[in-house]
């Protein structure tokens, strides 16, 4: 926060290769600062900070119109096709602190394809990631992002019948985080609809946790 009439948000992307965080920041920001492509390895080796331009009257707050600049932080996906556990990790602290070590982070968000089941007994390494770097706050300042989410109508399901059938790793994943989740489809002329539909959710979540966010010292 600025002025009385602006608002920053600060994002983080975490996930698991392929998993579409490079591609889902673009949409947020409405550009293409990250390189996103289909590959067989890791695509994102280093953190990057991507600005969106500024969304004027996006929001109103004590009867004001508030203007909106988001910034996301890209990071590599874990595990990853060349780089260790503890690289990608020193990776992240690094870019956290620098970015957001003294105006905070207002929301981590967790990207899972939508059609990749989350399985496991064990939290996914992404959920490690995101637990040993944020610390035990970890679950008031996370959300899951589901990328790819125009697969679930393809395969004639509903968001709601999607979650009703997912496993139970999910669904306790889900509990943790207080059930912050949101689906982001692709669907190329409807892009910028889904871009505010996004962010008005994270707005939400943020609200919700008025407007707290967390530093890296």
């Amino acid at each position: 926060m600025t002025d009385s009439n602006k608002m920053i948000i600060n994002l983080a992307l975490f996930g698991m290769t392929q998993s579409g965080k490079s591609s889902a920041g673009n949409i947020l920001l409405g550009s293409t600062d990250f390189h996103s492509s289909f590959a067989p390895c890791s695509v994102t080796k280093e953190c990057s900070l991507g600005r969106s331009c500024h969304l004027h009257g996006f929001m109103r707050r004590g009867g004001q119109e508030i203007t909106l600049q988001v910034r996301v932080l890209d990071t590599p996906g874990y595990p990853h096709s060349k780089l260790s556990k503890k690289h990608v990790k020193q990776e992240i602290k690094e870019a956290l602190e620098h970015h957001f070590g003294q105006e905070g982070l207002h929301l981590a968000l967790l990207v899972q394809r939508a059609d990749v089941p989350l399985c496991g007994q064990e939290a996914s390494p992404s959920v490690q990631m995101i637990q040993e770097l944020l610390g035990h706050a970890w679950k008031d300042y996370t959300a899951i992002l589901f990328t790819h989410a125009e697969k679930i109508e393809e395969a004639g399901f509903n968001e709601a019948e999607y979650l009703h059938e997912a496993s139970d790793t999910l669904l306790s994943l889900l509990n943790s985080i207080q059930h912050r989740y949101i689906f982001q489809h692709k669907k190329g002329d409807a892009l910028n609809a889904q871009r505010i539909k996004v962010l008005e959710k994270i707005m939400e979540f943020i609200r919700e946790n008025s407007y707290q966010v967390l530093t890296f010292k």
